[in-house]
């Protein structure tokens, strides 16, 4: 009788998440996790490293393309959690994105140089998850990354070679993109982040009861049964929090 394929699992960090995903995301795949603007998608790929650092001993690398690192560590502060500490531990390394392109000096370790090429961008995410010995990777966010680079128009080429060396790490990765309108089946801003990813996860908001409430579908899962309904979920005091067993919308 053979016996039935597991896959290893990476625990997200983030409770209740994993009781949707069969105990986790696999292990070395990449999650595009994508919504309007203000649904929690930075909060969600911090959190995913964050936790691995504390809870799982796993480090992780945050790309930041869209908040100084300084800034960065001041708002995640606001869910108890202390990037420095693990930082200064070498369990988590961020790298900063955005200094050089708005002309800023940077005192941080690791810094993208305003110049940088595709072939150049990706030796250098190479070379920080390398330095760490990272197993979590978050970059926020897709869109920054085109624009960054200047190359919006050959995005898939470039997410294409950025999966494939992520592949090669063996990393689990989280990458963040805008969802102009979901709701109207638009998950990504340029259409192609969906079928590079090997994950999809949707956050976004649903009017009932005359208010906005937060809601995740995971739209796309390999190697994993997972439900194709939407559950509840909250930004609470410290980090994403999602419902499985709560009223489903």
């Amino acid at each position: 009788m053979m016996t039935p394929y597991n896959v290893p699992r990476v625990k997200s960090g983030i409770p209740g998440l994993d009781d949707l995903i069969q105990g986790g995301f696999p292990e070395g795949t990449t999650i595009l996790v994508t919504g309007p603007t203000g649904t929690g998608k930075t909060t969600f790929g911090i959190q995913f490293v964050y936790k691995g650092a504390e809870l799982y001993n796993e480090p992780g690398v945050i790309v930041t393309l869209e908040e100084r690192a300084s800034d960065l560590r001041r708002e995640m502060r606001s869910f108890g959690w202390d990037l420095r500490k693990y930082e200064e531990e070498g369990k988590i390394a961020i790298v900063d994105g955005v200094s050089s392109v708005v002309g800023l000096p940077s005192e941080e370790k690791f810094v993208l140089e305003d110049s940088l090429n595709v072939e150049g961008f990706l030796r250098y995410i190479y070379r920080v998850v390398k330095a760490i010995n990272a197993k979590r990777v978050v970059i926020d966010s897709v869109p920054s990354i085109a624009i960054r680079l200047r190359e919006e128009k050959n995005i898939r080429e470039i997410l294409l070679r950025l999966n494939t060396i992520l592949l090669e790490m063996g990393v689990t990765t989280i990458l963040t993109t805008e969802a102009e309108d979901p709701k109207r089946d638009k998950l990504s801003r340029y259409g192609v982040e969906e079928f590079v990813a090997r994950g999809v996860i949707l956050l976004d908001l649903v009017e009932k009861d005359v208010e906005l409430k937060r809601y995740i579908l995971i739209r796309k899962m390999r190697e994993t049964k997972h439900s194709m309904k939407k559950y509840p979920f909250e930004i609470t005091e410290e980090g994403v929090v999602v419902y499985p067993s709560g009223e489903i919308y």
